[in-house]
């Protein structure tokens, strides 16, 4: 057979090598175009979009009370204390600190009776009961008046917050929002009151340039305060630090209380500011704690005095296991009302917390052990008054 000898061209080696390389570049342009394919694909998938924010809402239901427990009551709180200067200015309070001599008091802590029904069983005191004509419900001014406080508290306007919530506890107010305005109320106390700082625009606290030769002792009285609320707020361990050039925050006082017998409560007040409120023991009804209107007396503020049963004759020291008095004793003068010239009754602790909220006492308003420790500490003798109503 013949060989085919006919022409067949050879690839020179030039032409390979660019052969190899369109096919490198082809390869290489594939794979990109396939990225951005994936990455776009990838970015339609999850779509960005703008946050939005919404402009705060101040809504009139935050003045109703939160779900964790409040020391206030449902039902409506005594009106504001009315508080008129006493006629002479009362002799010098006996210094706090000391432990008293002996004293009888008309006082005796028997077994606690039970309850009376309350505003605050009353369904009528509902928390939805908020608007309207009815006895129960909150007027549209006092409503008006609210949301303008809460909107000025959510910008840090503190004081002009505090004095339009204050303002509407003299207005038309059902329970539930009573309750809330006093638990706002209690909470801005927190930090204008009970805090270092003096908040712009309050007439009720200032700061004071120690000069030497104070004695603080001395500046709480001027202030119609104790002594016991200058150390707490400043943070100062003892009196005698008290310390020439210093400024301190002082309060203008004094304090009063408001009792209302029906509700078991406590409202204390900062001249007429309310501040907070408490649940009290009262006396049993062959005992009642008299309405009126009592001063805190002159040296009547003492440490677990001494005292005599009136009952049984038995005497009890401070030190006793079995002292029946709590932590604290505030004595009362009876000034105005059934009150009137009435004396051997007082504010005090007791070893039955249970009687809290109850008539059990022979007549003295009976506080727990760490919240009589607090009046004990806001009370000026001589200058703080206490209003007990029904």
């Amino acid at each position: 057979m013949a060989k085919d000898y006919s022409y067949r061209p050879y690839s020179s080696k030039q032409q390979t090598q660019s052969r190899r390389v369109k096919m490198v570049m082809l390869t290489l342009i594939v794979l990109i175009v396939g990225v951005v394919i994936w990455m776009r694909s990838q970015m339609f998938r999850t779509p960005v979009t703008p946050e939005t924010t919404e402009p705060p809402k101040v809504l009139f239901n935050e003045v109703l009370p939160s779900s964790a427990p409040v020391s206030e009551p449902a039902p409506q709180a005594a009106p504001l204390p009315a508080i008129t200067p006493p006629a002479a200015e009362p002799a010098p309070a006996a210094a706090p600190i000391q432990e008293p001599a002996p004293v009888a008091e008309t006082v005796a802590e028997d077994t606690p009776a039970a309850p009376p029904v309350t505003a605050a069983q009353d369904p009528s005191a509902s928390p939805n009961s908020t608007i309207g004509e009815g006895p129960n419900q909150t007027s549209s001014e006092a409503q008006q008046l609210i949301e303008k406080a809460l909107a000025l508290r959510d910008t840090g306007k503190i004081i002009a917050a505090r004095d339009l919530l204050n303002e509407s506890l003299n207005m038309k107010l059902s329970p539930a929002v009573r309750t809330g305005v006093k638990a706002q109320l209690a909470k801005l106390s927190e930090e204008w009151l009970f805090g270092r700082g003096v908040l712009e625009g309050d007439q009720m606290t200032s700061r004071y340039l120690v000069k030497p030769g104070d004695l603080l002792v001395n500046i709480s009285k001027e202030h119609k305060v104790p002594y016991e609320i200058l150390l707490k707020i400043n943070g100062i361990e003892r009196a005698e630090m008290l310390q020439a050039g210093q400024r301190i925050k002082v309060i203008d006082g004094p304090f009063n209380a408001v009792i209302n017998r029906s509700t078991y409560t406590l409202d204390l007040f900062l001249q007429t500011m309310y501040i907070k409120s408490y649940k009290v023991g009262l006396g049993r009804a062959e005992h009642t704690t008299p309405t009126g209107r009592w001063m805190v007396a002159p040296g009547g503020k003492m440490i677990k005095p001494t005292w005599t049963d009136p009952d049984t004759g038995k005497t009890y020291l401070g030190s006793d296991p079995d002292y029946p008095l709590g932590s604290r004793w505030i004595a009362l003068d009876g000034i105005e009302g059934n009150a009137k010239g009435r004396t051997g009754f007082a504010i005090h602790g007791t070893k039955e917390p249970e009687t809290i909220g109850t008539q059990s006492s022979h007549g003295c308003i009976r506080l727990f052990n760490g919240d009589v420790i607090e009046v004990y500490d806001l009370m000026e003798p001589g200058q703080s008054s206490i209003n007990v109503m029904d």
